[in-house]
């Protein structure tokens, strides 16, 4: 006579932190419009912050000749978060950083085009970051419930890595 074994839900001290992070983050992001907000703003958040900091002009580092554009005040940023997209997630951090690549390359193509004229990277960034933020709270007013954030701050760093982790589960791939 077989026995059944019937599934036990997970506890959340069996969870890894990551996935504790994400059920949090999760709560108060429930309603289809405010998914959509996020799936929007989330990146356009990331990427505007990446080049307002990139933005800020950097000292002169000698030994780095031709590629001290390339090291600036994003770099922390990038250096802090992915290590601690590391420590939760190797995967995830892995995908984060061909993100940073992705917004890097788009970063260089605003640099040229304030060469040629166009707005200076700064404005740009600042304009894209303003609206997000708006859509972002606008997301949440839809939902009703406040953003993860205003407990603890680390959902600012949570939000893009929750939603890579759909883009994950969607190919069956672990994190």
């Amino acid at each position: 006579m077989k026995t059944q074994i019937k599934s036990q839900p997970v506890k959340a001290a069996d969870k890894r932190p990551v996935d504790v992070y994400f059920d949090k983050y999760a709560e108060s992001h429930q309603n289809p419009t405010n998914k959509l907000i996020h799936w929007i703003c989330v990146p356009l958040i990331v990427f505007s912050l990446f080049g307002l900091l990139w933005s800020i002009p950097f000292p002169y580092i000698k030994f780095l000749g031709k590629y001290n554009g390339f090291f600036n005040w994003a770099s922390f940023l990038i250096a802090f978060s992915i290590y601690y997209y590391y420590k939760l997630s190797p995967m995830l951090s892995y995908l984060m950083l061909l993100i940073i690549f992705g917004f890097s390359y788009l970063i260089m193509d605003l640099l040229d085009w304030q060469k040629t004229g166009g707005p200076a990277l700064w404005q740009s960034c600042l304009v894209i970051f303003v609206l997000s933020w708006i859509g972002q709270f606008i997301g949440h007013k839809i939902e009703g419930k406040k953003p993860s954030f205003l407990d603890d701050l680390k959902f600012l760093l949570i939000g893009p890595i929750w939603l890579l982790h759909f883009i994950l589960k969607k190919f069956s791939i672990r994190y």
